[in-house]
């Protein structure tokens, strides 16, 4: 069914993808969701998603809890230095490579 929405629905789906489910107990799925707007999103499709997924488990009595995932809150903006700065963990030579060349990363 994501793959559809994908194809259908390219913002619905972004919003989405972030969303966890967990199995809180035998009947009962606890869904995290990053902000109220991905939520709002997700609201739109909810129905036909647990549809989809209630007939795949064959459990057709499966209580939905939303709540807000506070730790995947937190979204790094990744600069041109950050991206070179990981390269050089992964690769001390460029390290040198930018002392000698003296890159314009900002």
């Amino acid at each position: 069914m994501l793959k559809q929405l994908q194809r259908k629905d390219g913002f619905v789906f972004n919003a989405v993808k972030t969303f966890k489910l967990i199995k809180a107990e035998e009947n009962k799925i606890k869904v995290l969701y990053p902000s109220d707007s991905a939520k709002a999103e997700f609201d739109k499709i909810s129905g036909d998603f647990f549809n989809h997924f209630k007939r795949k488990v064959h459990n057709h009595i499966i209580e939905i809890e939303y709540q807000r995932d506070v730790e995947n809150l937190k979204i790094e903006v990744m600069t041109k230095r950050k991206i070179f700065e990981k390269y050089i963990e992964k690769n001390p030579l460029l390290k040198d490579l930018d002392d000698l060349m003296k890159f314009d990363l900002t």
